[in-house]
């Protein structure tokens, strides 16, 4: 399997995620690729936006983004 990059994906529209805060330590971005690739959800790192993106189906981010803030708490 070839590795994507966000430069592969075009000018798609990122999200920093809420809980990353005001700082840029902990960022993540999310775009959601459903009218482009197949109802998935791209994430990466907002320090490195032209590193590597972990593509997701809808129901895995869901579970990401849940086992996330059950960790959180």
């Amino acid at each position: 399997m070839a590795s994507l990059s966000a430069a592969d994906l075009g000018a798609v529209e990122w999200h920093k995620s809420s809980y990353s805060g005001g700082g840029e330590s902990q960022c993540v971005e999310v775009a959601d690729l459903s009218a482009t690739r197949d109802s998935k959800i791209a994430v990466r790192d907002s320090k490195r936006a032209a590193g590597p993106v972990l593509l997701l189906s809808a129901s895995a981010f869901d579970a990401l983004v849940h086992l996330a803030t059950a960790q959180a708490v």
